[in-house]
């Protein structure tokens, strides 16, 4: 897959999708549905735009479009009279809602597409694969899970699902992006079996039959095993008992449920995506209809909008919207009880919260230090913040410094050193005043995301000390599910306290907040610095409610954060001269592929043509088209296809493998010297630290976690990956780290013994499996892969099919493993039972998993103890299931991300006194860059701070070694 960032992005709304979320989201809601003071439903029009918002500021596009269902009966409507039959009668309030809505969308110049005969999800389906092929990313919102048959990684296509709280979130959450690894994650299928999947169990909201008495679950391992539809029905007297005879019985339904279900990717549309493109809009158009629905509120917010996106904002236009602004609250704040007319709103100068002392001279500058130094109690620490031209530090330019020491609204200092406009201080003066502030432990301070601040401190000469506070972590470390944006701690924490976003501040694309007076970053800046001081008692006293999270934040965390900015700062030296080769030389074995390929076929085609291909396989060369399925443009020619199709034909491993070298090539070996810094010669990769549910770290810009290492030419991309000049690149890696965590937490006396005698686990399992003594490679790694799958809730079906075994061995294999591993599955069992009855599972060291179940007969066990639960006699729903396989892996998954943190932070404190750096973190690796003459000393003490990191009730065992490069050292 090619480096999407370059793509354009094409954005698709499932308009009615979205509108019904919006109705119902106020019509259950217990305030009720939202009306004027004249009467007028608005419930569609306020939570539709709210979400609209939001997509657009998470997502950026430059292409919109909305689809709508057609008035006129559709095509399956005519095959099907049943078709949608049991659905509600459209409420009387929705109708005038959704047609206001639509003339609100007209106004904003937003393309809104329908198909005479079709329903939005075939619009949706026909301009998201033009979009595809024509060069765009494509996001589709909608809460439509029958979506998910569109989404396809190669083709830059995914769905933004849309939860039921989004319509009224303030500040982009309810939105999941589906990728073909998340559908396949939350259905336990891929995208291109939702077809099949509700042909088989069908779709009751739509009154898609389905096969009767085949449920989802059965669905699902019918395809896991088979793959299609035609599938189970080729292979159907392999099916035992009586779900072949509800298969034979069902076949009909089950072709015409698959009819019914397949979106159309090719109705008749006539029409161009540059129409789509977002370039303002009349704000003389969309006021009056605003005014009409009382909606006043949201002008300030798609004022913002029309700027981002290219609109011109004139004189005229801010002095009218400033002459009406108000206490309204702001669209990201609770929905009223009531929307307020227009004409009862008072005119009135909104007041401030707080009252910053902006200092210019430098008699105040030294004032404000001489005051800064009397706060040395670290449980009132004084809270700081940094406003830049960039996200990155080393390209950004710092603006100005913020700082608050109270609660009063005087309490607070601006001190502007980088504004384009007004008087200010030199820069050189302010850090050599605050030096001795910044860089003293003696002198406590909280951040708002320390890591950013310390770069840019960093930058300027100045190594910050005494941080002993991070709101940031510590909204991490309490909700890792949650955002932990600090506009969203405010309005969590403090009532009354909003601070601003900076997408709010009205910055043009070609401006910075340099450009912005300084009175204006003055209150943004200190108002950030206002919330961060006052952040710090309710966070501290959630955390001292549960010790373990709060020795996790200050031991673990906070430490581990500095760690990060200097791995961040040293980034890692890119071989360019030799990817430059690397890709010349993949150049040429594309070429000799195609070549082959064109060979195979007779003739030429473009291997990246999905239809092209389909003819190909299909018709000129006769393959089994059993094997794939029946798409709008020909044949599904996508990666399962050509693994069914392996043996039956030379063409197919040459275009598995142009596939595989040309998604290398584009994703890394040319995209890489791209990111190189030019003043260091390096990468810099972010490290993320409070995304993930689990505890662990992830990467971006680039992200360095998913270097791949299966093939030769990916092992060969690692080769890049160089230290300095007659320096060492190192690897240092936990050997079954999770499988060992795994053996401490259930205290499986089989896994105890075999990791305390040093003996090779995955052939202790296969001689249990076996049973005998003497054991074959093949065998061990029947034993290795059981061993990793059990931790991510493999079952009998799916180790089948990757161990290369039948169904039937697949069962007996986790069988026998379940017997010889009780104490295995007993934990696992347990970990699920707590998740119920707690909402939550721990890790070694305390962290905790949150878990939120579909299924609310579920909540009614939250408070019981666990060991009184009984799994089995629970109708867990599929994705309850999936949440609960989870929350067996969390533990193990959680605790190996704690074990390696800890190591870091011990072995950063090492290398304080070293010349060597640490590197990169991947998942159970770190690298790093050591001089020749450091080696040998380094090599021990690294390897033995990493197996002490932790005590278990067995070692740790890490693997530690040398080379001139990545490949050699790994």
């Amino acid at each position: 897959m090619s480096d999407q960032s370059n793509l354009p992005l094409l954005m698709l709304i499932d308009g009615h999708s979205l509108a019904f979320r919006a109705y119902y989201a106020f019509a259950k809601a217990r305030k009720g549905p939202l009306r004027t003071s004249t009467g007028i439903p608005t419930s569609v029009c306020f939570g539709f735009l709210n979400s609209l918002i939001q997509a657009i500021k998470l997502e950026n596009p430059q292409y919109i479009a909305i689809a709508f269902d057609s008035k006129e009966p559709t095509f399956r409507h005519e095959a099907d009279v049943n078709y949608k039959a049991d659905r509600k009668e459209t409420p009387e309030d929705f109708i005038p809602d959704i047609l206001n809505l639509q003339r609100l969308l007209e106004a904003l110049n937003i393309t809104i597409i329908t198909a005479p005969g079709y329903e939005a999800d075939d619009v949706l389906g026909t301009v998201a694969t033009k979009g595809s092929q024509e060069g765009y990313r494509v996001k589709i919102v909608s809460g439509d899970r029958d979506l998910f048959q569109l989404v396809n990684d190669d083709n830059h296509l995914s769905v933004l699902y849309l939860e039921r709280n989004a319509v009224k979130s303030s500040s982009g959450e309810g939105y999941t992006e589906f990728n073909v690894e998340a559908v396949t994650e939350k259905m336990g299928i891929k995208p291109t079996q939702v077809i099949d999947y509700k042909a088989l169990c069908g779709d009751k909201s739509d009154n898609i039959p389905g096969v009767r008495g085949i449920g989802e679950k059965t669905a699902v391992k019918l395809l896991s095993e088979y793959g299609t539809l035609e599938a189970v029905y080729n292979n159907i007297e392999e099916i035992k008992g009586a779900n072949q005879k509800k298969l034979k019985e069902g076949k009909k339904e089950a072709e015409h449920s698959q009819y019914l279900a397949e979106i159309v990717t090719d109705a008749p549309l006539e029409f161009q995506i540059e129409r789509c493109e977002l370039k303002g809009f009349n704000f003389d158009a969309v006021k009056p209809i605003l005014e009409e629905l009382e909606l006043k509120k949201f002008i300030k917010e798609i004022n913002q909008l029309q700027e981002h996106f290219g609109g011109n904002i004139t004189l005229e236009v801010h002095e009218k919207i400033n002459k009406n602004e108000t206490h309204q609250l702001s669209i990201f704040d609770d929905v009223p009880e009531k929307v307020e007319p227009v004409n009862n709103i008072k005119e009135e100068t909104k007041e401030s919260l707080i009252n910053p002392q902006i200092i210019t001279e430098i008699e105040q500058l030294h004032e404000l230090v001489d005051k800064l130094s009397t706060f040395t109690n670290a449980n009132i620490p004084v809270a700081w913040d940094t406003e830049t031209t960039d996200l990155n530090p080393r390209q950004a330019n710092l603006v100005g410094i913020g700082c608050c020491w109270g609660n009063n609204p005087t309490d607070i200092a601006y001190i502007p050193i980088g504004h384009k406009q007004g008087k200010q201080l030199k820069k050189e003066q302010v850090l050599d005043s605050l030096r001795t502030i910044l860089e003293s432990s003696d002198y406590p301070k909280v951040f708002q995301n320390t890591k950013f601040d310390r770069l840019i401190f960093k930058h300027q000469a100045i190594n910050l000390d005494g941080v002993v506070f991070d709101t940031m972590l510590a909204s991490y470390v309490l909700h890792p599910e949650k955002s932990h944006k600090l506009s969203e701690l405010c309005e969590q924490y403090l009532e009354g306290i909003t601070c601003q976003n900076y997408d709010e501040l009205g910055i043009s694309k070609k401006q910075t907040i340099a450009d912005l007076d300084i009175e204006k970053v003055a209150e943004y800046c200190g108002m950030d610095a206002y919330g961060t001081f006052l952040l710090v008692e309710p966070l501290k006293n959630e955390l001292q409610q549960v010790p373990t999270l709060e020795q996790l934040l200050l031991e673990v965390e906070q430490p581990l954060e500095a760690v990060l900015s200097i791995m961040e700062d040293t980034g890692i030296l890119i071989d360019t001269e030799y990817l430059g080769k690397l890709s010349k030389e993949l150049e040429q074995e594309l070429s000799s592929l195609e070549k082959k390929a064109y060979d195979a076929a007779e003739e030429k085609f473009n291997l990246g043509s999905p239809k092209q291909l389909g003819e190909i396989l299909f018709e000129k060369l006769e393959l089994n088209r059993k094997k794939s399925r029946k798409t709008k443009t020909g044949y599904s020619t996508d990666h399962a296809t050509l693994e069914k199709l392996k043996g039956d034909h030379p063409i197919i491993d040459y275009i598995l493998e142009y596939r595989t070298l040309s998604k290398l090539k584009s994703t890394y070996i040319d995209a890489l010297p791209e990111l190189v810094n030019k003043k260091t010669k390096r990468i810099h990769t972010n490290f993320n630290q409070s995304v993930t549910a689990t505890g662990r770290l992830s990467s971006s810009n680039p992200n360095l976690q998913n270097i791949p290492i299966r093939t030769e030419f990916s092992r060969q991309i690692r080769q890049a990956f160089i230290p300095q000049k007659d320096w060492l690149l190192v690897s240092a890696d936990y050997s079954q780290i999770e499988l060992r965590i795994l053996a401490h937490l259930s205290q499986e006396s089989v896994l105890l013994n075999a990791y305390q005698n040093a003996e090779d686990v995955h052939t202790v399992t296969a001689k249990l499996l076996f049973e005998k003594e003497e054991i074959t490679p093949q065998e061990r790694n029947l034993g290795k892969t059981i061993n990793f799958g059990v931790i991510y809730g493999m079952g009998s079906q799916r180790f089948a099919r990757e161990a290369g075994v039948s169904a039937t061995e697949g069962k007996e294999f986790i069988n026998k493993y379940r017997q010889r591993y009780a104490k295995v599955f007993e934990y696992l069992e347990n970990m699920k039972k707590e998740a119920i009855a707690n909402g939550y599972v721990t890790t070694i060291l305390g962290r905790r998993r949150y878990f939120n179940f579909f299924d609310d007969n579920l909540y009614r066990f939250r408070g019981h103890d666990p060991q009184t639960i009984d799994l089995n006699k629970l109708n867990i729903n599929y994705n309850d299931s999936q949440l609960l396989r989870a929350a067996a892996n969390a533990p193990i998954q959680g605790s190996s991300a704690d074990i390696i943190k800890i190591a870091m932070v011990k072995i950063q404190e090492i290398l304080n006194y070293y010349q060597a750096n640490l590197l990169l973190q991947v998942h159970d690796e770190l690298v790093f860059e050591i001089p020749e003459k450091e080696w040998e000393e380094l090599n021990h003490k690294i390897k033995e701070t990493m197996e002490n990191a932790v005590k278990l009730t067995i070692p740790l065992v890490v693997e530690i070694h040398a080379g001139k490069n990545w490949m050699e050292a790994k």
